[in-house]
């Protein structure tokens, strides 16, 4: 019993097709998979699953978004997450003061490593100094906490 559903749900999965042709890259995104197994029945959902498995188990899509490879595109605002993640556990205490007085040294190398727009600084100043409670939200907060409750106050 178990042969005959184990054969229906392969077959199944064999196939199945996507909607379009190119939906495969869509459905399964850059790297080293996509690489792989694009245009071998671009079209089967199995095919995909190859695809999705080896982007996910090999590390090259996470390499290709960081690096702009394996037809990946890099992110126009590309964060340095360690050099940001080094600052701000180096400058935790500075980085405080500065964002409660909307000014200083360490708020603008932070606005910098984020990728804040020189002309754009004097708002994200501002707005992160409004919200200081809310990334701020207590005296043993870690500093991945204060990196993203920072990114999600500069994106409302």
């Amino acid at each position: 019993m178990k042969k005959i559903l184990m054969a229906v749900a392969l077959t199944a999965v064999m196939t199945s097709t996507a909607f379009a042709a190119g939906t495969a890259h869509n459905n399964t995104g850059c790297g080293l998979g996509t690489m792989l197994w694009e245009g071998k029945a671009d079209n089967s959902s199995l095919f995909q699953a190859f695809q999705a498995t080896t982007n996910g188990t090999s590390g090259a899509q996470t390499f290709g978004i960081t690096s702009g490879t394996s037809e990946c595109q890099q992110p126009s605002s590309f964060v340095q997450n360690e050099k940001l993640i080094h600052f701000v556990q180096a400058n935790m205490d500075n980085l405080a003061k500065d964002i409660a007085m909307g000014k200083g040294e360490s708020l603008d190398t932070f606005a910098e490593l984020l990728g804040v727009a020189p002309a754009q600084s004097a708002a994200f100043n501002a707005k992160l100094q409004s919200n200081f409670g809310k990334i701020f939200t207590s005296e043993n907060i870690v500093l991945a906490e204060v990196i993203d409750n920072a990114v999600a106050v500069a994106n409302n």
